[in-house]
């Protein structure tokens, strides 16, 4: 079978970017779950290998007329701009919209669909753990990673502990997971963002934003936990770095 089976699905989406619409087409976590082979993400999904993968190679090889950014030959002060203008601001936009829109669905529909004010009290959580974590990030971690790699390239050595970086990443890893468990959760009571019969126009209004969300973020966490994290961190195997430790 094709070589994808053993390769993991961080990889996969590394490789070809148009992987990530199959993998979310099938629900398998490319991005908090990335280090998974396929074969190990489609047996723990219990799905059929042989369908992911002859669509994988069906996306390898269409040929559409969108742009695709080069993520791999980004510097790390690139990617994290990249991040944060694309991503982060995507966030900071629409959380407030999303919670505006739940609280009157809850409010409306609350009776009769008891799930979204559950829903509600998700997507709160996540809005304000969103919030700090994003924070930090930008104030204490990515500030971080452009200083160090800024030193290298400038050929100054650097004695440094590897936790500088390490702690606040494994941190970050963590909440990524929390996160993306609590939208796993909204998109179960929402039986994957299907609006209801009697559901009204911000009732679906509401749960094509939630959807969309969760797709970007998704890609968001990909790059930081797949792509710059992993980068980041490789920088302490520069030759002029002499650690602490």
């Amino acid at each position: 079978m094709s070589e994808l089976v053993t390769m993991s699905l961080a990889q996969i989406v590394n490789g070809n970017h148009r992987a990530a619409p199959v993998f979310e087409k099938y629900h398998l976590d490319f991005c908090c779950k990335g280090k998974r082979t396929l074969e190990q993400a489609c047996t723990e999904g219990e799905l059929q290998l042989a369908d992911v993968v002859a669509d994988l190679e069906n996306a390898e090889q269409s040929i559409t007329g969108s742009l695709s950014v080069n993520y791999a030959k980004m510097s790390l002060e690139q990617l994290a701009e990249y991040i944060v203008t694309t991503h982060h601001s995507y966030v900071k936009k629409e959380m407030p919209a999303i919670l505006g829109y739940l609280q009157k669905v809850a409010s409306k529909h609350g009776e009769s669909h008891p799930e979204m004010i559950k829903v509600l009290q998700l997507f709160t959580a996540v809005k304000e753990e969103m919030e700090e974590h994003m924070q930090k990030e930008e104030l204490i971690l990515f500030p971080r990673i452009k200083e160090i790699e800024k030193q290298l390239n400038e050929g100054k050595e650097l004695i440094i502990s590897n936790s500088f970086l390490g702690s606040p990443i494994s941190i970050m890893e963590q909440e990524h997971d929390h996160a993306g468990t609590l939208l796993a959760e909204i998109r179960k009571l929402t039986r994957d963002y299907n609006p209801p019969a009697d559901g009204c126009t911000t009732y679906r209004l509401c749960l094509a934003a939630l959807q969309a969300f969760e797709l970007d973020l998704h890609q968001h966490v990909h790059l930081e936990n797949n792509m710059l994290f992993p980068k980041a961190l490789k920088m302490f195997e520069h030759p002029n770095h002499s650690s602490l430790n």
